[in-house]
């Protein structure tokens, strides 16, 4: 009868160990529960760490459970104004120009085309417990033995080598492919103990392994690893997390720092920078050849100063700024400088946040946020000689918030509004040129013969003062009001003309 009950007490014991054992924190719980058939997959994953018994290893592997909410791939698909979806494959066409030919063709005869979701691969629902498995073991490898990554911090390997993805692309097993790429990587280098020399290294093999097309552009989303190794080429954001894969894999903490959107051109921009072990930062050899408003860092962890961690559930934002992960690194990259405004429009019922905008591709574009306090909001660290526009956000529309200005280098604001002066403009350009003259002192114009052009002023919207048919001579008109920001458009354009004021007789650039 002894043995029997020591025997139960014994079972016990180990039961309630191996509950123990199993016991997962409150958010690891919560990660669970919100995995829906993907829970068991998971647990296999935490099983395999918790049995092989590395605090460290398990520790990483809840930071990247923590987070698997935030992160996804979303297929996207192109469809005609009838909702049919178009089959499109961008390198089916010579160049980005062909590209953009066949897609406006394509709108003339079906009507205004539309990407839409697909499909929402969410990562907590579909990641494998061997890619985190394969991810977790490699990275730890890879952080213990490569010779420059000795130096670096537990914290600074989980945010900046330890994540499995770079963006919003496929997620697949990238590690193994660029650990044997690179294998032999210490031999090459006169220091293989300094992490910036081996960060150059892969970098310039890197390029040599992948390049820039701007085809891609019209890509609808982030490449996967394989769809890369294939295609050989992509736009900014593949080249960085191409990048990122082959530096992360062998043990070197690399960000994607980007601009959503550039303050005196049209589209967008991103590039890597290099982490020291002193978790100071170093761009790479990318040329950032436009202004920028603001720099953003990308993180694999949530940022819980963001604005999506501020906002009701009923509240709405421009789309990217609802991210959940992502640093402000403005100052890193350019002058700066806090924008407080006394907002002079009526705040619409319910709204909390206002909107500094610029202008991008034809549209004022959000590119960063403030909390309203007493009819006031201040934004933080702009950079300077931009031309802003204040917003609010109303039914997914951004609508003026208050007069555009510039925000000098000094950090005073110059407004652009009405005055009782008028002008009499002579324009040669629309972008910007280097205006010369002609013997006769005449300005010579690079606007394009027989072309129609519309020119516009701000007034809370676009204001048009009228068309004129280039002959060859700069176009002038009469009596526009003065002090304001302007736009000269080519007809049927992709309105990729840029914005200016116009001072001392001549068009200044924005």
């Amino acid at each position: 009868m002894k043995k029997l009950i020591l025997i139960f007490q014994i079972i016990l014991y180990l039961l309630i160990l191996s509950c123990s054992k199993y016991n997962y924190p409150e958010n690891i719980k919560q990660m669970l529960k919100d995995s829906g058939k993907n829970k068991k997959e998971i647990k296999k994953a935490i099983i395999y760490f918790q049995e092989k018994g590395d605090s460290l290893q398990i520790d990483a592997l809840y930071f990247l459970l923590e987070n698997l909410i935030n992160h996804s791939y979303t297929e996207t698909a192109l469809y005609d104004s009838n909702k049919v979806e178009i089959t499109f494959n961008i390198l089916d066409y010579e160049n980005y120009d062909k590209v953009i030919s066949y897609l406006d063709s394509l709108e003339k005869e079906q009507g205004e085309l539309h990407w839409k979701l697909k499909e929402k691969y969410e990562d907590i629902k579909t990641i494998t417990s061997e890619l985190l498995i394969e991810n977790i073991e490699l990275a730890f490898e890879s952080w213990k033995n490569k010779p420059w990554a000795k130096q670096y911090s537990y914290n600074i390997f989980k945010e900046y080598i330890l994540p499995y993805r770079g963006s919003n692309e496929p997620i697949e097993s990238w590690r193994p492919y660029f650990l044997e790429y690179f294998k032999h990587l210490p031999e090459k280098l006169e220091n293989p103990a300094d992490p910036i020399e081996a960060s150059r290294y892969i970098n310039k093999e890197t390029k040599n392994l992948f390049g820039f097309d701007p085809r891609f552009y019209c890509h609808p989303t982030d490449q996967g690893f394989e769809e890369m190794l294939s295609n050989k080429i992509g736009r900014c954001e593949d080249i960085t997390n191409f990048i990122i894969y082959a530096m992360r894999a062998n043990g070197l903490p690399v960000t994607s720092d980007y601009t959503p959107h550039w303050a005196n051109t049209g589209n967008n921009h991103a590039w890597n920078s290099i982490i020291t072990p002193d978790g100071k930062v170093i761009p790479d050899e990318y040329n950032l050849r436009s202004k920028l408003a603001k720099a953003y860092r990308k993180t694999f962890s949530q940022k819980k100063d963001n604005l999506a961690f501020k906002l009701e559930e009923w509240e709405k934002v421009p789309a990217w700024l609802g991210g959940k992960s992502y640093i402000d690194v403005t100052p890193l990259y350019t002058d700066v400088s806090d924008v407080t405004l006394s907002l002079e429009k009526e705040i619409p019922d319910s709204t909390r946040f206002a909107y500094l905008c610029v202008f991008n591709s034809g549209e004022w574009k959000a590119i960063h946020w403030g909390e309203i306090k007493d009819s006031t909001v201040t934004f933080t660290d702009m950079g300077v000689d931009i031309v802003y526009s204040p917003m609010f956000y109303v039914h997914k529309e951004l609508i003026p918030a208050g007069d555009i200005f510039i925000l000098e280098g000094n950090g005073n604001l110059r407004i652009l509004n009405e005055n009782d002066n008028t002008i009499n403009p002579e324009l040669v350009s629309v972008t910007k040129k280097t205006i010369e003259n002609t013997t006769e002192g005449k300005k010579i114009s690079f606007l394009e013969d027989n072309c129609d052009y519309e020119f516009f002023y701000w007034d809370d919207e676009w204001k048009s003062l009228g068309e004129k048919t280039c002959t060859g001579e700069p176009l002038f008109f009469d009596n526009v009001p003065s002090n304001r920001l302007y736009w000269l458009v080519k007809k049927d354009s992709r309105k990729e003309e840029r914005i200016f004021t116009y001072e001392n007789n001549k068009q200044v650039w924005w």
